[in-house]
Formats: structure tokens, sequence, C-alpha cells
């Protein structure tokens, strides 16, 4: 009998979730700190009497600015998922792990408060199960294999205000290895070739491409789901000052 794998899984302190989504992902306590996000935020908007990238009260809520810029500092990137596409053009093998997005109710004691915030979620694998790692969650919740992992992505992305990031190494992204080759071609625009063409695959968009989103509106504290490119040359652009 195979012995429960040992799983390491923070729970939630006030609103950090996204440093728990994060520590959960590695797999380690203090893989990053409050006071890390604190400084990324100081980075991405500096000179700001309020940071838009967190929390008023400087309780936490993190948006996907900071958690895109701690994972670049481990080599790794946070790819936003098309909801269009079907879960099962992800190539799993080259993927660290997923983070959800998800809306969340907000409590103070056990008095539920008019507020909407947005909530961080680590899912990953850990010897051969993927596990959802919700810092909510009183312990970790199996999820399955990779079938399961699948049908249960398609189930939290059937509703509008969930997002998925992947979390895969630099190398991957700039490679699009996370995602199965034949997704890739089929996404491609329709050029002249000899080659037998391919029958059409579940992965593709049947409206566009990321680039139509609308613009991340920064003084929207739900809107935390942006376009990654964006985000991207956001955090770039920010980390070259320094």
């Amino acid at each position: 009998m195979s012995s429960k794998p040992s799983i390491y899984h923070e729970k939630q302190v006030k609103e950090l979730c996204a440093l728990h989504a994060l520590n959960n992902l590695f797999q380690m306590r203090g893989t990053y700190s409050k006071s890390e996000l604190d400084a990324i935020c100081s980075r991405l908007s500096p000179n700001v009497w309020i940071n838009p990238h967190r929390s008023m009260l400087g309780l936490g809520n993190y948006d996907i600015n900071v958690i895109m810029a701690a994972l670049q500092k481990k080599g790794c990137e946070a790819v936003w998922f098309d909801k269009r596409k079907d879960p099962g053009c992800l190539d799993l093998s080259n993927i660290c792990g997923f983070i959800l997005n998800v809306p969340s109710d907000y409590k103070l004691g056990f008095v539920m408060l008019p507020l909407r915030r947005r909530h961080w979620i680590t899912i990953r694998q850990i010897q051969g199960n993927f596990y959802n790692l919700d810092s909510k969650l009183e312990a970790p919740q199996l999820i399955g294999r990779s079938s399961d992992l699948i049908a249960y992505l398609k189930e939290q992305l059937d509703s509008k205000e969930k997002e998925l990031f992947v979390v895969v190494s630099r190398e991957v992204e700039e490679k699009q290895l996370w995602m199965h080759q034949y997704a890739i071609q089929n996404s491609r625009p329709n050029t002249q070739s000899t080659e037998q063409p391919l029958t059409k695959s579940e992965c593709e968009s049947p409206i566009g491409s990321i680039s139509s989103l609308s613009q991340y509106d920064y003084r929207n504290r739900d809107a935390e789901c942006l376009q990654v490119t964006e985000v991207r040359n956001c955090v770039v652009s920010r980390e070259n000052q320094y």
C-alpha cells in the first residue's frame, strides 16, 4: 500500500491568498513572504499614496501583476488560459501548476460584508495526482489523475467569473510547449500548404485571440485578470528601472 503523500498546504490568513497560492505552488514554506510581495507592489507602482496592486489596508489582496512578477523571480511565467479553448489542449507534462482566480465573499469575523474580492487558488500535481490547494480548505482536496483534472478545469471555466493561469518555466512559455503541438498548429492562420490539413481541434478558439479582451482597469480592484502580454510588459518595464 502506497503511503499518503506529504503535501505542504498554507491556510488563509487575512487577505494573503496570493502569498499562500505561491507558497503552495512551490510546496515550501517561506518561498515568498508578505514583505517580498509588498516590495514588488512598490516597484510596480512607485511613489503613489494608494498602491493599485494590493489592499489599501495593507492586508494583502494582491493582483495578478504581483503574482507574475513573483513567479518571474523563480524563472517562471503565468500564462492566461483562454477559456474559449478546451483544457484538453494543455500539455500537462510541461506545466508546473495552475493558479485559479475566483470571486470570493468577504467576512469580518462571522459577519458577511457586502464586498466582492478575488481569491487565488493553486492546483498542482503531487506524486501522480492533482490537488486543489485552496488556502481556505481545511486540507488539500484530491482532484485525481490527468483526465480528472481536465474535467475539473472544464467545470471551473464554465463560470464567467473564474480565470485560469498556467504556470510554466520561461523556456516552456517561450516555445509554447504548455499546449499540445496540434493545438498550436490549428490556432495559426491558414496558409497555402501541400501538407494534409489537420482535423479541426477542440482547442481552436471560436471567437478570436486574447487581443480582443478589454484593457485592464487599475482602478477596479475586482478586475484582477488582465491581458497577459500587457502585464508582462508592465512587469519587465518596471523591473528594468531598478
